[in-house]
């Protein structure tokens, strides 16, 4: 993944009724707003674990057809999502600003070569199961 995210990189939200809403992706190095964590992804497990508790995580998620990941070179990979597929964020709030973060967990076993993690997907008929927990 990368190590920085552009200035006001948008990232698509599916709504509730089926729209799309674009939303800041994160908190860039150049933007260093402190309200919210440096970087644009979070780990399930520190979700899990409380860290986001501050900034009211709700659960969306980000309807593509492809998501791309960066190896330990540098080099870009692009990995289609089969149809039906979407990734999971997080969205975080804190003085009326939102941000979106993609939610990570561990790399499959054959693309571990790339990364240690990388977006977590999920089947969209799980919708709702999304939109009320980040419980696997």
């Amino acid at each position: 993944m990368a190590e920085y995210l552009l200035h006001d990189a948008r990232l698509p939200v599916l709504l509730r009724h089926g729209g799309v809403t674009w939303m800041t992706w994160g908190n860039s190095k150049k933007e260093a707003n402190r309200d919210f964590f440096n970087g644009g992804w979070t780990r399930l497990n520190s979700i899990k674990a409380g860290k986001w508790k501050p900034w009211h995580p709700r659960p969306v998620i980000i309807p593509a057809d492809s998501f791309m990941e960066k190896d330990h070179d540098e080099k870009s990979h692009w990995f289609p999502l089969a149809p039906g597929m979407v990734i999971q964020a997080l969205l975080a709030e804190r003085k009326g600003e939102k941000r979106v973060y993609v939610v990570t967990e561990e790399t499959p076993l054959e693309y571990s070569w790339i990364h240690d993690r990388w977006p977590r997907l999920k089947r969209l008929s799980d919708k709702r199961n999304i939109a009320t927990s980040y419980v696997a």
